[in-house]
């Protein structure tokens, strides 16, 4: 992705960044919404269409694979386009996906939710366009809190999940989808008018391909990619997957409202606690900060995998668990700038955004696939992910950690 030269933040004129950063935010919290509009209403789905549990996570898990691939293609684009024009398009080609969804729940057919799934997964392609457009409105220095505002765009997870099944309940299952496809014309609308580019963007007129192959030959970009598959993919997967979780795992304690209030309070807890691993990875080290988000997500799912009763321990658990995936994702980004050459960490970047995405595909795949009915269990999907987290944990601890400033 385009990088300005390190003074050119600190000869142009900057004011207005913060307004153009929240400008973002709130088209990625829509962006959000749409991409995570299918989760909130699984249970529907699942009961109209019949569906089992291979078939309910094959559909929560397709928007999750083309969100975090298309993410290397937009993030490319937003490099020669830019952000207004970027974020324009993918607002405006996410809302035909959403009425696509609302066609296929409308007539139950289950091939066309997949086919409507894919597609939708261009909503979540957003966060691509945001973290170039948003760090280039502010100087080097301060880049790891304007991409982390920017990342609180994640609170459209949480918008999903409380106010889809309530629309939906309210008003209908069609005029639900009709309201998101109108917020993401809306925003773009919004978009266009009023966002404007940073003074130090210039097109990026790299070859592609060249591009990316540079960034994979080096080893900070996998070593980033697999640690935010984990943090940032175990978030996209709990947010995904947690209404069905609930809802079968504690049928008679929580439905399909009460799913969603827990999964906003999950997502809430993992987006405040983004930029604090960013601002603590600036001040003790992003190495430091990972480990003790690692080791936190461990714990959290051997515990998750015990299935205490639903209650308390169970909340916080799980809020504990969101907060420590949001430390990690703060730290992992605060790990690349000075681990990456400069001209490269725009495309290191877009792999490792590319590598979380991905890495909240597999997981609800994984979970439907060991799910036993006998005992009404995920305890094995768990474990693998203990067993991931903990091997995750060994690597960060291997690795060098980023070169501190001044330093």
């Amino acid at each position: 992705m385009a990088v300005p030269t390190p003074a050119s933040p600190r000869t142009a004129d900057l004011r207005g960044g913060l307004a153009q950063v929240i400008l973002a935010t709130l088209a990625s919290t829509i962006g959000f919404w749409a991409w995570m509009s299918i989760s909130p209403l699984q249970q529907t789905y699942a009961t109209e269409m019949g569906l089992d549990e291979g078939q309910i996570s094959l559909m929560l898990a397709t928007p999750v694979l083309v969100g975090a691939l298309g993410r290397i293609v937009i993030g490319a684009m937003t490099d020669r386009f830019g952000g207004r024009i970027m974020f324009t398009v993918v607002l405006l080609l996410s809302a035909p996906a959403v009425l696509l969804v609302a066609l296929a729940g409308s007539i139950q057919s289950f091939p066309l939710l997949i086919i409507a799934g894919f597609y939708l997964g261009v909503a979540g392609t957003i966060f691509a366009v945001g973290v170039p457009f948003s760090g280039a409105w502010f100087p080097p220095e301060r880049r790891g809190f304007a991409t982390g505002v920017f990342g609180m765009g994640m609170i459209g997870t949480a918008v999903s999940a409380m106010a889809t099944p309530r629309l939906a309940d309210a008003i209908g299952y069609l005029p639900t989808h009709l309201i998101i496809a109108g917020a993401l014309i809306a925003m773009a609308a919004l978009v266009w008018i009023l966002m404007r580019e940073s003074p130090t963007w210039e097109p990026n007129r790299e070859a592609f391909v060249p591009k990316i192959v540079g960034a994979l030959k080096l080893p900070v970009t996998w070593e980033m990619a697999f640690l935010y598959g984990i943090v940032f993919g175990g978030f996209v997967a709990f947010s995904n997957f947690l209404p069905k979780y609930l809802t079968t795992i504690y049928p008679e304690d929580v439905d399909v409202l009460g799913a969603g209030a827990r999964t906003a309070l999950f997502a809430a807890a993992a987006v405040i606690a983004r930029p604090i691993g960013g601002v603590l990875a600036d001040r003790f080290g992003p190495k430091v900060v990972s480990l003790v988000s690692l080791g936190g997500i461990v714990s959290l799912a051997y515990i998750v995998g015990q299935q205490p009763p639903e209650g308390i321990v169970t909340g916080v658990t799980f809020i504990m668990m969101a907060a420590a995936m949001g430390l990690g994702m703060g730290a992992v980004f605060a790990w690349i700038g000075p681990s990456t050459p400069k001209d490269k960490v725009g495309a290191v970047s877009g792999v490792v955004a590319a590598a979380g995405g991905l890495g909240g595909y597999f997981p609800p795949l994984i979970m439907g696939a060991t799910y036993s009915p006998e005992t009404n269990s995920y305890s094995l999907g768990l474990w693998l992910l203990v067993l991931v987290g903990a091997f995750a944990l060994v690597v960060a601890g291997m690795l060098r950690d980023a070169p501190r400033k001044g330093g």
